[in-house]
This record gives C-alpha cells, structure tokens and sequence, in this order.
C-alpha cells in the first residue's frame, strides 16, 4: 500500500467511527472577536458565489456558507458517513456533495470562485496533484483560503495534552501509532508558496489566530479526544490517559470550574493569478 493510499484508508476508518468529530471538537472554538475558526474561513471568501469545500466533512462549514443567498455551493469529502451527516443539515438541500479524492475532482474546469479547507488540505497526500486540481477547478482570480493547526498557546490545557498524549504514543507499538499525515509544507507559509506558486498561484497570506476551547474539564476533554492520535490506542488506554489529564490540569482550573484551553490556527489565502499573467514570459526572457 503506498503512503497516500495508507493515509486515506486510516482517515476513512476514523471518519467512519467520529464522522463529526472536527466540528464537535472545533465548531465551539471563539477567536478574540468571537468568531469560530468556520466563520473567519468564511470571511476570507466573502463575495465568492460559487464556493467548493475541500474535505467539507459533516457539512458545518458549508452550512455558515450557505448563510448568503444565492451561493452555489459544493462538498468533497472521503467519509461517505461524513457525508451523509451533511445530508441531513436543511441549509444543505440544493448543495452537491460527492464523495471522492481532492486529487481527483469530479468538477469540470472553472466551476469555482473559491475553495476552502477547514483542517483538511494539511492531512492530504500527494499535495502537487491536490494543488493542481484545485487550481483547475478555479476561475482566474479566484481563491483558496484554508485553516491549519498552528500549535498550542503556552501554558494552558491543550499544550499539557500534547505533552501526555506524546509520551503515551511513545509508549506504543509501531503498529499503535497513526501514518504520518499530509505534507508539512502546508503548515508554513514558505512551505505554502513552495507548493501554490508553481501551480498558478500568488504568495499566501498567512495569519496565525488564537482559538478559545475553554470550558469544564470534561468539555476540554472531549474535544481534544478528538485528536486522530487516539484513533489506535485502546479503551484502557485512552482512559489512562484522561485521567492523567484530569490531575494535569487541576491545578489551572479556575473557581467557577472553567479550564484554559485555546490552540492557534493559520489561515492562508491565495489568489490564481489571470491565465494572461501566468503565461507570461519574466522581464527580459528572449
């Protein structure tokens, strides 16, 4: 099995267990201006009519989407249990939902003003080809705009974890631990351009956004539970491992119950540059 296809199998089998699992773990998360990571993703196509969801997942992002009227609005996702979660959102009646790969889109050229990715594009492999079909699904001067994980803010509650959960899978067999995921250039701005520019688009812009996930330790838990780190590990396991987080954090839980938790985001945006533009020759080529 080459790596692309061992990565999609092991996301396929954890989407079919969790096919929410993104949106419940992140879909409660507040940026500084109250925001979710879905509606600053929103905000950076605002305009755009006909918009594509790369690995649109249970539908939450498109739903915030279909919020302005008159959208032409389409999802992929490898999850058909994902997929039919999405189904079933109202807002989603008139959307077209294909289960397939983002290196093989089933749309045809120029169908798109934007695409946006929702922590998706950084665990997909093969990234060139992922890349490459965007672009062609895009009109000149359209955009794509994504959010990654950027990380854990210092001291607070999802940094402990991190910290447990790595010397949990340390302890683990190989055959316990999860493929290694996507390309790490797309979690990088120079990574990012290194993979954008030749396929036809301009530099990225790249913002780093602090997102808010605290609350009781047991919501803090089940969100970060979520992570795909979990997926191997066993019940004993995993139980293990909530309770060593549950005495991690007591000491930083506040009077009323509230534990800190908040994790960064990245959201790039790029434009394709007008076909003219990127047939051009560089000044002073023969």
């Amino acid at each position: 099995m080459t790596t692309t296809a061992a990565q999609e199998a092991f996301l396929q089998d954890f989407h079919a267990e969790h096919p929410a699992v993104t949106s419940e773990a992140f879909g409660g998360g507040r940026a500084p201006d109250g925001r979710s990571s879905y509606e600053i993703l929103c905000g950076r196509v605002q305009g755009s009519r006909r918009v594509l969801d790369l690995g649109c997942g249970d539908g939450l992002l498109l739903e915030y989407l279909a919020r302005s009227d008159g959208r032409q609005l389409a999802g992929v996702d490898l999850s058909p249990q994902s997929l039919a979660l999405a189904r079933r959102r109202p807002a989603l009646a008139g959307v077209r939902l294909e289960e397939g790969r983002a290196q093989e889109l089933p749309f045809p050229d120029d169908s798109f003003d934007a695409c946006v990715s929702h922590l998706a594009l950084m665990l997909m492999g093969e990234i060139e080809h992922v890349v490459a079909e965007v672009a062609r699904v895009l009109s000149p001067g359209g955009v794509l705009a994504y959010v990654v994980g950027g990380g854990a803010v210092g001291g607070e509650a999802y940094e402990r974890f991190l910290g447990l959960l790595r010397r949990t899978v340390e302890e683990m067999p190989a055959s316990r631990r999860i493929p290694p995921l996507g390309d790490s250039r797309t979690r990088s701005r120079d990574g990012l351009d290194e993979i954008l520019v030749p396929a036809g688009f301009g530099a990225a812009d790249w913002e780093t956004i602090p997102i808010d996930l605290s609350g009781p330790v047991e919501q803090v838990w089940a969100a970060l539970s979520g992570l795909y780190d979990l997926g191997p590990l066993d019940r004993t396991t995993v139980e293990r491992l909530r309770k060593a987080f549950f005495a991690e954090v007591r000491e930083m839980t506040t009077p009323d119950g509230r534990v800190p938790c908040a994790y960064k985001i990245r959201v790039a945006t790029a434009r394709m540059r007008e076909r003219a533009a990127q047939a051009s020759p560089p000044v002073g080529a023969a």
